[in-house]
C-alpha cells in the first residue's frame, strides 16, 4: 500500500510538470525573460523556501548541519540542471519537438534515474532480486512508453505541409540538434542527481543524509526531504536569473518590472507566479513520494517523468492537437500513453514480489 501511494503521489507530481504552463497563457503584457524571472522567484525560491521552513523544525540547523561541500555539490546539480534546461530551447530548434521528446526526455529519465544508484556503489542492488528487477523493468517501459510519444510527435511534424513544417522546424540540424540533446537530456538530470545526493560521512564515521538530519530534528517523514529540494531549487535559480538579466540587458525589457505595481499588470506577478509554484509541486511530489518507497525510491525520478508525458500528450488530446493527424500518429501516441500508464503499475507491483 505505501509503495502505491508513494507511485500516486509521484504521477500527482508528473501532472504538476504538464500543466505548470498553463497559466501562461494569462500573461499578456510583459516579455518572455521578464515573466520567466517572476517564475523563477516563487517556483524556485519562495515556494520551496516556505513549504520547507512550514514543515521542518528547524530548517536551517538542518542545513547547518551539511558540510560546505555537500550543500554546493547539490546546489551545483540543480545549476546544471538549469543549464539543462536552456539548452532544451535549442534541442526544440534544432529536433523539433518530436525527435526532441524522445531523445531529451528518454537521456533525462534515464540517467537521472540510473546513475544516482550506480555513483553511490549500490548499483547491484538494482537487480539484487524480482521486486529489483521488475522495478527496473518499470523505468525501462517508461523509457520505452516516452519513445512511442516522441515518435508520435515525429510523424505528426513530417505530415505538415511544407511551409508548416519550416515554421516550426526552420533551423533543423540532426548533428548540431543530437549534440545539444545530450546536453539537455544529461544536465537536465541534474536535478535528480542533487536531489539524491545529499549525503556525507560524519566525524563518525556515520552515514547521514539531510532528510536524516531534518527526521531527528521532529520533522515527519512526509517533509523530510524538502530541505535539499530547497538547496537544488537555490542553484538552479542562479542560471535562470543570470540568463533572464541577460535577456532583458539584450532585449531592453528591464522597463517590465516597473509596471509591476500596476492594477493592470499585478495578474502578470499572480500568473507567473502560479506557474513556478506549480511547477514546484513536481518535485516537492518527488520527494514526499520516496518517504513511502523504501528501497525502489531510486525510480521516483523515471515516474515522474514519465507521467509529466503521459499527462502533457493526454492535455494535448483535450486541447485538440491532434485532431486532424493520421492513423499511424495516433496509434503510436495511443501505443505510448498506454505503455507509460503500464509502467507506473509495474511500478507498484515491484514492491509487492
Amino acid at each position: 500500500m505505501d509503495t502505491a501511494i508513494g507511485t500516486l503521489i509521484w504521477a500527482l507530481g508528473g501532472l504538476a510538470g504538464a500543466v505548470f504552463a498553463l497559466p501562461f497563457r494569462k500573461v499578456k503584457s510583459w516579455r518572455y525573460e521578464s515573466y520567466w524571472l517572476v517564475y523563477a522567484i516563487f517556483g524556485l525560491i519562495l515556494f520551496p523556501l516556505a513549504l520547507a521552513y512550514a514543515t521542518v523544525p528547524g530548517l536551517f540547523g538542518v542545513l547547518g548541519e551539511a558540510p560546505a561541500k555537500t550543500l554546493a555539490m547539490c546546489a551545483g546539480f540543480g545549476a546544471l540542471w538549469g543549464v539543462g534546461g536552456l539548452a532544451w530551447g535549442l534541442m526544440i530548434r534544432y529536433l523539433g519537438v518530436g525527435l526532441g521528446l524522445a531523445i531529451g526526455c528518454g537521456l533525462c529519465s534515464a540517467t537521472g534515474t540510473l546513475i544516482p544508484p550506480i555513483v553511490k556503489g549500490q548499483a547491484a542492488s538494482l537487480v539484487a532480486d524480482t521486486s529489483a528487477i521488475v522495478t527496473l523493468a518499470s523505468v525501462i517501459i517508461s523509457l520505452l512508453g516516452i519513445v512511442f510519444v516522441g515518435l508520435a510527435g515525429k510523424s505528426k511534424e513530417d505530415e505538415l505541409p511544407e511551409e508548416a513544417k519550416k515554421a516550426s522546424v526552420a533551423e533543423f540540424n540532426f548533428k548540431k540538434g543530437i549534440l545539444v540533446a545530450l546536453v539537455a537530456g544529461i544536465a537536465s538530470a541534474g536535478m535528480n542527481f542533487g536531489l539524491q545526493g545529499a549525503e556525507w560521512t560524519t566525524a563518525e564515521g556515520v552515514r547521514t543524509t539531510l532528510a536524516d538530519v531534518a527526521a531527528a530534528k521532529g520533522a515527519d517523514r512526509l517533509w523530510c526531504g524538502m530541505p535539499v529540494l530547497v538547496v537544488v531549487l537555490f542553484g538552479g535559480f542562479v542560471v535562470n536569473l543570470l540568463w533572464c538579466l541577460q535577456q532583458n540587458f539584450k532585449n531592453k525589457s528591464f522597463s517590465d518590472y516597473a509596471t509591476v505595481v500596476r492594477p493592470a499588470t499585478m495578474g502578470v506577478v499572480f500568473w507567473s507566479g502560479l506557474a513556478g509554484v506549480i511547477w514546484a509541486c513536481q518535485f516537492a511530489c518527488q520527494k514526499i513520494g520516496e518517504s513511502f518507497a523504501g528501497s525502489i525510491a531510486y525510480i521516483s525520478f523515471a515516474i515522474v517523468m514519465g507521467s509529466s508525458v503521459l499527462f502533457s500528450s493526454l492535455l494535448g488530446v483535450f486541447l485538440g492537437e491532434w485532431r486532424g493527424t493520421s492513423a499511424k500518429t495516433k496509434t503510436f501516441l495511443g501505443t505510448g500513453l498506454a505503455v507509460l500508464a503500464a509502467s507506473i503499475g509495474v511500478a507498484v507491483l515491484a514492491k509487492s514480489l
